[in-house]
């Protein structure tokens, strides 16, 4: 989920308009963001990366991460079953989508949002440590993609206090993004 906008930000990676921001990428797309450039740059990080690991991103496995990419919403598999729809009406097989949607996932190319039983692309590198959080809008449905290595650590902390060992630390906040706050209020 990379855009193609810029904003002046602070050393923690907070936007000077107090938005916590990934990387080079906003939390939520901007109004009027180039979402093809956002959805272009999923897809060249997933072909870099499938080369660099000496995995295959089959056609399948493209076509999956691209139906995911169009969008800044979760979307469910039986969903994107009906996105790869040909032009003749011919879908993939469920076990063929989720065997992509799977290799996606393993690679870091796609999330999971387990409150939705939906999938979302992604085109950030985790560091080691951080907990990704996905930042889910109640109101438009989309979803914001941060991560803190602060509340990845405050967690090992928490777990390893009472010897559980984390296998991945994903967190889900649901609530209402700022481009719908300004819709309520303007």
């Amino acid at each position: 989920m990379a855009h193609s906008h810029s904003h002046d930000r602070d050393h923690r990676g907070h936007s000077h308009d107090g938005h916590a921001h990934n990387g080079p990428a906003p939390v939520f797309a901007e109004p009027g963001h180039d979402h093809s450039h956002c959805s272009s740059t999923v897809l060249a990080r997933a072909e870099s990366l499938s080369a660099e690991r000496g995995v295959r991103l089959t056609q399948i496995r493209r076509q999956v991460l691209e139906a995911l990419a169009a969008t800044h919403q979760p979307i469910g598999a039986y969903e994107l079953i009906e996105k790869l729809e040909d032009t003749e009406g011919k879908r993939p097989a469920p076990i063929t989508v989720y065997r992509a949607l799977d290799f996606l996932l393993e690679q870091g190319f796609a999330h999971r949002i387990e409150s939705r039983n939906a999938f979302i692309a992604c085109a950030h590198d985790h560091k080691d440590g951080s907990v990704v959080m996905f930042l889910i809008c109640e109101s438009c449905g989309t979803v914001g993609e941060a991560e803190s290595e602060a509340v990845g650590k405050a967690l090992a902390t928490a777990a390893g206090a009472i010897g559980f060992i984390p296998r991945g630390q994903v967190i889900e906040l649901a609530g209402i993004c700022r481009h719908c706050q300004a819709k309520a209020q303007g």
